[in-house]
Formats: structure tokens, C-alpha cells, sequence
């Protein structure tokens, strides 16, 4: 398994894990009605859950890779404006950067 393939993986599971904790998880619940986005939480779920779904089937399929890594690293981009919009801490903010980091990289390595 090569370098890009094992980012693929830790992103694809990253992901399946967060779109799974929305549905399980209070917490995840209670941070959208913190940002006001209560209307868009199962929607952005799904949007993890596909994406998920995506980089793993993309690792056979550039095509679904180049959707599934850049629906993501759009997905983590408007999580990043969320954050500094709600002026939380670095910290805090610093996961939805590190994934639309990752997943702008799996995109530009799939398109290279």
C-alpha cells in the first residue's frame, strides 16, 4: 500500500466515523445548534457518509476519488469558515483544517 493510499484510508475512515457520530452522538448534534446550522446537520452526515464511501471506492476509480476528495475538502473548507465565523480557538478549529488540508492534497495527488 503506497503513501496516498494510506491517506486515502485515514480520511475514509475519519469520515465513516463522524457521519456515524452525528446519528449516535449528542455532542455532534449539540455543536450544529451551537453554529445555527441545526437544519444541515443530517445533511452534512450524509455528506461525510458518502464522501467516506467515495475515497474508499476511489482508491479503484480516480473518478469517484477526484469527487469524493474535493466534496470533502469543500465540505471542511465551509467547516473552517464556520469555526472562524464563530470565532472559536485554533485548537478547536484546527481538525477541519488538517481534513480539508488532507483531502485538498488526495485530490491534487489523484489529479497530478
Amino acid at each position: 500500500m503506497n503513501f496516498l493510499n494510506v491517506l486515502i484510508f485515514f480520511s475514509a475512515a475519519s469520515f465513516l466515523i463522524y457521519g456515524i457520530a452525528y446519528f449516535v452522538s449528542t455532542n455532534m448534534k449539540n455543536e450544529f445548534k451551537r453554529f445555527g446550522l441545526e437544519k444541515f446537520g443530517i445533511l452534512t452526515a450524509v455528506l461525510e457518509l458518502t464522501g467516506a464511501f467515495g475515497l474508499f471506492i476511489g482508491i479503484q476509480n480516480y473518478t469517484i476519488l477526484v469527487f469524493a476528495s474535493g466534496g470533502l475538502a469543500l465540505l471542511m473548507l465551509l467547516g473552517v469558515g464556520v469555526r472562524i465565523k464563530m470565532k472559536d480557538s485554533l485548537l478547536v478549529s484546527l481538525p477541519a483544517f488538517f481534513y480539508f488540508l488532507l483531502n485538498s492534497y488526495i485530490l491534487y495527488k489523484t489529479l497530478e
